[in-house]
This record gives structure tokens, sequence and C-alpha cells, in this order.
């Protein structure tokens, strides 16, 4: 029988049918109305003409073939789903990463999307790419690549000059290092080439462990015909140069010959189910009952005024089993909360953010860590942070150096670390709260997210006061009529740059998640660090105490 963390569940005493709540809720569900349509814009991807020739030629779209090679009934966590949104590129940039489980095994999947721009490698595409290495390679998990590409996107290649055409093809290479350490490290690498893999392309399979060809589809070659016959004069065809038939036969790169493209997903779920994968653990140890709170009450708790207050206790209550909470130091440093729960019946540490990082609440933070790697306990860090607090007082009680303690313990931390941002995630508050700069293994967004060195109004106010004092070191009159609309206009751009949907579009995170989805998708998270084993810090770096 699973063991109960002993400790009572958190009061809480939202007050539902307030108008606060209702309008909190109204707006979420508005803003959740608006992510649902972009994520159906970008599950559309190159539109319905390119989605119909691809079913012409007998090949499934992008997530029809992940859909087909997942266990029946079980989850699929996409990553950055909507990268490249508000670009002049597709969104979801022309792959789709995610975390799913072919054979009973969690996977990394990563799938070209060849209804989008024929699957060229887009500057979103190599940001996604580099996300999905970097989950197999922290988390110690199987690779699965669905490969169908038309190489660089070539408007990249030649549209920013020579400096654009470095970077691009640099950033390419270092996935095929990334790919050989992986392997190096006894990652199995798994790929299927459902269509064109070409020039850099072909080290996708040339570099993994095991390659699927399909019959008549599978194009795998250093130089198509065109560019052979310009280079050496070669008459060729694309199956005799590279076709599925040749090189399962031949050259031997194929491993595995699929009559079409079932058949592949097919011979994956074989390949997958043979790789004696087992997870270090440890499994899920405590009672993973429900909250006692209704999740469906995380929609009411944020304000779009993220000024208007928030006690974490209560997103706590709705997320973790059976709404239980140990808290630690609750009269200390009382605006970061800290604390024990479990989560599907994985135990974990949380810190939540009620206000901003005090001196006090940072030393306690610190402390909280340390404890947490001292039991290899992972840690859940649920941001709504407008930074450390400044000031003569907060200088004089050492907010540098209980902040750098804070910074400390969060970089020489070994355990996995989660980060929900639920609201402000402002300058190095983020990194205290272990933002994606300090190597966390995951970073979600609520709607309501809000990430930037500060907020809007306090930018805007900044750069003000500075064009104040030059004119007067310069001893001219200032404008205050030309100031104000400075400062109206800095305000709209930083706003609007803050906002969840303009971060996760850039891939600074690994997505925007419906607030009723938090449990899960942490849940989700837990099962997956699992793959390695959870072993906290045996020390730390010198704390300047």
């Amino acid at each position: 029988m699973d063991r109960t963390l002993l400790a009572p569940p958190l009061p809480s005493s939202v007050a539902t049918s307030s108008e606060s709540f209702a309008k909190n809720r109204a707006d979420m569900l508005d803003q959740l109305q608006v992510i649902d349509e972009l994520l159906d814009e970008a599950e559309a991807g190159g539109g319905e003409k390119a989605m119909a020739r691809m079913r012409s030629r007998g090949k499934l779209p992008v997530r029809e073939r992940i859909a087909n090679v997942l266990d029946p009934d079980t989850p699929f966590l996409e990553i950055s789903a909507l990268a490249g949104y508000d670009s002049d590129y597709t969104i979801g940039g022309g792959m789709v990463v995610g975390i799913g489980i072919i054979a009973g095994t969690e996977c990394v999947i990563l799938a070209n999307d060849p209804s989008v721009l024929g699957g060229a490698l887009t500057p979103y595409v190599l940001k996604k790419w580099n996300r999905a290495l970097e989950i197999a390679r922290d988390n110690h998990m199987p690779y699965v690549s669905f490969v169908e590409s038309a190489g660089a996107d070539l408007r990249v290649e030649t549209g920013g000059g020579r400096k654009a055409n470095t970077n691009h093809f640099a950033e390419s290479g270092r996935f095929f290092y990334e790919m050989i350490e992986l392997s190096k490290m006894d990652i199995p690498l798994v790929c299927v080439v459902f269509g064109s893999s070409t020039a850099g392309g072909a080290y996708q399979p040339g570099l993994s462990d095991y390659n699927i060809v399909v019959k008549d589809q599978s194009k795998i070659f250093l130089a198509g015909p065109p560019l052979v016959k310009m280079a050496t004069g070669e008459e060729s065809d694309d199956e005799t140069l590279g076709g599925a038939k040749m090189h399962a036969e031949i050259s031997g790169l194929g491993d595995y010959f699929a009559e079409d493209e079932m058949d592949a997903l097919r011979l994956c779920r074989e390949v997958v189910s043979h790789l004696n994968w087992r997870k270090p653990g440890p499994e899920p140890s405590l009672l993973g009952d429900d909250p006692i709170y209704d999740q469906e009450e995380l929609l009411g708790l944020v304000s779009q005024d993220l000024r208007s207050p928030l006690d974490v206790r209560d997103v706590i209550a709705r997320v973790v089993d059976g709404s239980r909470f140990e808290e630690f130091k609750t009269r200390y440093g009382p605006t970061l909360v800290c604390g024990w729960a479990s989560i599907h019946g994985y135990p974990i540490g949380i810190l939540g953010n009620n206000g901003v990082l005090h001196p006090e609440a940072a030393e306690k933070g610190a402390q909280f860590i340390q404890l947490c790697n001292q039991i290899d306990v992972p840690l859940v860090f649920l941001q709504n942070i407008t930074g450390f607090m400044v000031g003569k007082d907060f200088e004089q009680a050492g907010i540098i150096k209980k902040g750098s303690q804070m910074l400390n313990a969060v970089s020489n931390s070994t355990v996995p670390h989660l980060t929900v941002i639920i609201g402000s995630s402002y300058g190095a508050g983020t990194y205290g709260m272990s933002g994606r700069a300090f190597g966390n293994r995951f970073t979600w967004l609520w709607p309501t997210a809000k990430v930037a060195v500060m907020g809007p109004k306090q930018i805007a106010g900044v750069m003000s006061m500075v064009r104040r004092g030059q004119a007067a070191r310069k001893g001219i009159e200032f404008d205050e009529e030309e100031d104000a609309q400075i400062v109206a206009m800095v305000e709209e751009v930083q706003e609007k740059g803050s906002l969840a949907l303009a971060a996760t579009g850039a891939v600074s995170d690994d997505g925007i998640i419906d607030p009723r989805d938090t449990r899960t998708v942490l849940g989700i998270c837990l099962s997956v660090v699992r793959n390695t084993p959870i072993e906290g810090a045996d020390g730390y770096g010198v704390f300047r105490l």
C-alpha cells in the first residue's frame, strides 16, 4: 500500500462566487481560446492543399505518424507547439517535438513536418531540434526521429549575407555532434526516414543507431541527381542514387525495410521494444490521490493584472496529491513558500512566490533547496516573481548576499528542477526561481505569464528618468509631452514582448499549458526525469554568509 505524506491538506478560502474570481476565470478562458486556435493552426501545418498533396502520395500528416507510433491511450507531451508565433514562419516552425510512450518506453520524438516548406530546417526547427536533443541527453531517454526534410532553409542561408549563412550552417552541424554524444551515452537513436533526407540531412540516419526506410519514399543521399550531374556529370535517378531499396540491399544504411508508412511505424515500435530500456527510478512511493479542491478553480486564481495578490498556496492545494503540504519555515521569509508534497505519488519539494524575495526569503529558499538535495527530492518552482527586493534597508540587510546564496543553491542543486511560470517572471527573480538559464529540466507557462527584465511600467519609467537626467546635464528643456508619448510607446512594446505567447513563440520555454493540466504535465515530467537516477548535490560552492 502506498505511504501517505503525513501532512494536513492546505486550507483554502478562495471565493469562487466573487466578481474577481469570475472575471479572472472569464479572462483565462478567453486566453485559452486564443491558444487553442493557434494550436489548431499549428496542427494544420502547411495548410489544406499541402496536406491533401501528402495524402495523395500515400503519406500521413506528421501528427498522425506520431499518434500511430504511440501506445494506445497514452499522452503526447508536445514541446514548443507555438514556436514561431508572431514571426514570418508557420506556427510550429515546421517540426513537431514531444515526449511519448512507444512500446512501454518514454521517448523523445522529433518529426519534420514536410507540409511546411518541405520540412526545411527553419530557425525554429533548429531551436526545437536543439531542445529535443537536450531533453534526451538530460533525462537519458531514447531519441526517435521521423525524418523528411528538404534540408537547410535556403532563404536563411542566402537572405542574411555571409554571417547568416555561417551561423545557420554551424548550428546545423552542432546537432550532428550532439547525436553522436547521445549514442556515446548509451542513449539509442532510432530514425524512420519517411521521405527526402538530403545533404547534411543524410547524416540524421547516418548517425542513428537504427534506421527504418520506406519503400518508394525514402531518399537518402549527400547530393541529389541534379547536383551529382553538375559535380560529376553522372546521370542518376532518386531511387538508384539513394532510394530505400538501394540502402536496404546495397549500401546497408537501411536496417529495416518497410512496405509503407504504417509498416514503418510498426517496425519502429518493434525496435523500441527490444531496447531493454530500464528506468533507474524510483517509482512513485506516496499515495497519488487527487487534490481535495477542484482543479477547475485554477482558472480563476490569477488576474491579468499581476499586481493583484495571489496566495500561491491556493495553486499548490489544487495541484498536489490530496492537497497535502508540509510547509517549511512558515513564519520566516513569508514571501517565499517552501514545503514538501507529492504529485501522482512522486515526492517533491515546492518553492512558490508570494511576493518579492526579501533577504529572509532568499535565505530560506537556499536552505530548503539544500535540504531537498540531501534527501534526493526533485524541486518544483511556481514563479510569480517581480525580483529581489531593492532599497537602502534591504541592501543593508544583505539582499545581495542572501540573493546570491539562493542563486548558488539553485546552480549547485543536482536534483531535477521543474518550473511553472504562473504570473510574473522578472529580473534576477527568474534565476533564483530556477529559470531556463539555470538548467532546469522543463519550463512551462500559464497563459497569464509575463517574462521580462522588469515590468513594462518600470522599464519605461527608468528610461524616462535617464532622458530627464541627460537633458538636465546638457542644460536643455525637457519635453514632457514627447516624453509621455515615448513612455506610452515603450510600455506598450514591453508589455507585448513580455506576454506568454511572445516568450513561447521564441522557444524560450517548453510551452503554454492550461492551468487545469498543471498536475498532469508535472506528473509526466516527474516520470520522465526518473530515466536518470535522482541524486542530490554532494557539495556547494562558497556561500557568502
